[in-house]
């Protein structure tokens, strides 16, 4: 299959391509192990592993990467095309994780890990970088340039943070505790604030992605789009 005139590696292929989907399957299925074999209090209860956004960007991007790699194999434009549309929502996913935890870490840890939940750092970098890293690295070599702008990026940013948002309350009427130990601390109006701030910045990690594919695939226009995501075409 001939690759895309503006992307830099050819995929779907069976070369760079799959090993690049495999390494990044075996990655997230790692932290996927991990979960069974040191099962933790509060992954129990309504929504399990679940309630937590990380597990369900770590899912979205196990998913994406498995319809990579079958695309890899069987050459499937389809399925490719399918891979593509997923990244569009998992790679900003991954990116805002990364951020929102690190970010919180390096403030306070005990927002989103209760002390009793520490994980050791490899596990913790599984959780919390590689899905975003290998995302990024995939969306830069392997895809095609994405078309979405910023009213679309911040259509699907707004509505996955205030889905999220009722998710966790659902699994709070059900539970009588939250997944992290933030949404403990804050108001509903604060809650507001914070899931309007991820859907802003999941938002900018849209636009970020997109200046960067823009820079390192040479594509002016890319990075103009994410530099003024508003404006009319």
């Amino acid at each position: 299959m001939t690759r895309h005139p503006l992307q830099r590696v050819a995929s779907p292929s069976r070369s760079l391509s799959a090993l690049v989907h495999l390494l990044g399957m075996a990655s997230f299925m790692a932290s996927f192990s991990y979960l069974r074999l040191f099962p933790q209090k509060l992954h129990l209860g309504f929504g399990g592993h679940f309630k937590f956004l990380t597990i369900i960007g770590l899912g979205l991007a196990l998913v994406t990467f498995a319809v990579g790699l079958l695309a890899d194999l069987t050459l499937s434009p389809s399925l490719f095309r399918i891979k593509n549309v997923l990244s569009v929502c998992s790679a900003p996913l991954a990116v805002l994780i990364s951020t929102l935890y690190w970010g919180i870490c390096a403030i306070n840890k005990n927002l989103v890990v209760p002390p009793d939940m520490a994980i050791p750092v490899l596990s913790d970098v599984g959780f919390h970088a590689m899905p975003a890293i290998m995302l990024t690295l995939d969306l830069m070599l392997l895809s095609p340039p994405w078309t979405v702008r910023g009213y679309g990026a911040m259509t699907i940013s707004t509505t996955i943070a205030f889905l999220y948002w009722g998710w966790v309350e659902l699994c709070f009427s059900k539970n009588g505790w939250y997944p992290y130990p933030i949404f403990d601390i804050l108001n509903t109006w604060q809650r507001v604030l914070l899931f309007t701030f991820s859907a802003v910045l999941m938002t900018g990690s849209t636009m970020a992605l997109k200046w960067v594919y823009g820079k390192i695939n040479g594509i002016e226009k890319f990075k103009e789009d994410a530099l003024h995501p508003l404006k009319d075409e």
